[in-house]
């Protein structure tokens, strides 16, 4: 069982508890385990392990023995957390409170029903939330300081960590591309101007009599087209802020005027209002080029990669005069990814520009194509060439061409060393109880039996 899936669980435990607590009163608050001086109730792991098995977890150990080892374990560190005086970072708490706040919101629909389902008030739910977040918070950081109070790792232990891998161990580095690109856009203006001469038709036909729901199942490109636009009542969390909020300012059975999202130009009808959740209806339009926007982007595209291949102008020389993408046209067309390298896995690559690299021979440029930028939800409609610069096989990594990625798998397995080193360490000074319901569990880590 991961960390991270363990702390997921944790997250969703009090729908859980609620059902087992009516289900089994008497032994709802037992306490199965001490660790310094926090204590870990029955209920946690009950409805931990209700909910990973409703999320289909399957492990051939015992599930509950292995979620009260994670919860022992990060027990420890928030104890030395608090030890250390080490303080919560209110800005993630609040994040994932108002996460988890919309999401149960989303489920049950009011606090009304909320209250009503868990038996308290939302003053208190919140409270219990807020304080499993800041107790996460400080576990989280007592692990990130100790992980990162190691040396510096020198190229001596990397290449020992390299020499000790198993062979099933080393990891496949698939096959990665370097390219450079010219980017020509179609009118964007002219197309995003009729979007709107489009919608603002819309609304004046919603305003004179005829219905929202007809025409956003007529014109919608959204998949809610075939609810009549409607997408349900949801927190506003879930939307585009410029969406939400537009939403919200409406009164049920009113318009709004055209709002833009990185996802289109929508205009938008609301249904009903709860709080911070929301019901409406949208009708969603994108900017449609013609093909003849096509035909002239590939016509200027075929001249530039004719000068290109003449010797006139270097292709960089064309990127820096040509292309309208200015992250790569400042770079002579290069293109990098999001971590700022030059390489690029193959998930990694628009399926168009894929498409059109893995014909190519480094040095050779590609006729003029469509695709997307990287702008948007899914990117705006951009016409391009490219030149393959550099292909790096599929292959299993090596300490000359691979150092960077074993450096950091070394990194990570020094961090990971250091963490349960740490916890072997704080078991072995920290008072820690089990409950003999607990007493034959297998943990992994020796230590939690005294």
């Amino acid at each position: 069982m991961t960390e991270r899936r363990i702390i997921l669980a944790i997250a969703s435990i009090f729908i859980a508890s609620v059902a087992l607590a009516q289900k089994y009163p008497s032994v709802i608050d037992r306490t199965v385990a001490v660790v310094g001086n926090s204590m870990i109730p029955l209920s946690q792991v009950e409805s931990e392990a209700m909910m990973l098995q409703f999320e289909g977890y399957v492990t051939d150990g015992d599930i509950r023995c292995e979620i009260l080892e994670e919860l022992m374990l990060n027990k420890l560190f928030y104890t030395q957390a608090c030890l250390d005086s080490l303080t919560v970072n209110m800005d993630i708490v609040n994040y994932q409170l108002e996460n988890k706040m919309s999401t149960i919101m989303s489920r049950f629909g009011s606090e009304k029903e909320v209250e009503a389902y868990f038996g308290k008030t939302m003053n208190r739910l919140k409270s219990e939330w807020t304080k499993m977040f800041e107790e996460q918070s400080l576990s989280d950081e007592m692990k990130r300081r100790v992980a990162s109070n190691m040396p510096e790792i020198t190229p001596r232990e990397i290449k020992d960590f390299y020499k000790r891998l198993p062979e099933d161990s080393i990891p496949m580095i698939p096959a990665m591309y370097s390219y450079s690109q010219i980017v020509v856009y179609p009118d964007r203006e002219k197309a995003a101007l009729e979007v709107k001469e489009r919608l603002l038709e819309f609304r004046d036909r919603v305003i004179k009599g005829e219905k929202f729901s007809t025409l956003a199942r007529l014109y919608s490109v959204c998949p809610s087209a075939v609810n009549g636009g409607e997408l349900g009542m949801a927190s506003k969390n879930l939307y585009w802020p410029a969406f939400s909020d537009a939403a919200m300012a409406l009164k049920e059975g009113q318009v709004s005027p055209i709002v833009e999202t990185p996802d289109g130009f929508h205009i938008i009808q609301l249904i009903e209002r709860r709080g911070d959740l929301f019901n409406a209806r949208h009708i969603l339009l994108k900017p449609y080029y013609s093909d003849q926007d096509r035909k002239e982007a590939f016509a200027k595209l075929d001249s530039i990669r004719n000068v290109i291949a003449s010797d006139s102008l270097s292709f960089e020389q064309a990127a820096m005069v040509y292309s309208m993408d200015m992250a790569s046209k400042t770079n002579g067309g290069g293109v990098a990814n999001e971590e700022g390298a030059s390489f690029f896995e193959i998930d990694k690559l628009k399926p168009a520009d894929y498409q059109m690299l893995a014909n190519l021979k480094p040095g050779e440029v590609s006729k003029p194509f469509e695709s997307t930028d990287n702008e948007g939800n899914t990117g705006n409609t951009v016409y391009k060439i490219v030149r393959l610069d550099e292909m790096i096989p599929a292959h299993k990594a090596n300490y000359e061409k691979d150092y960077n990625i074993l450096s950091n798998m070394a990194k990570n397995q020094r961090a990971l060393n250091a963490i349960e080193n740490f916890a072997k360490e704080k078991q072995r000074v920290t008072y820690i109880v089990i409950d003999p319901l607990f007493s034959k569990c297998k943990f992994k880590r020796e230590g939690w039996k005294k």
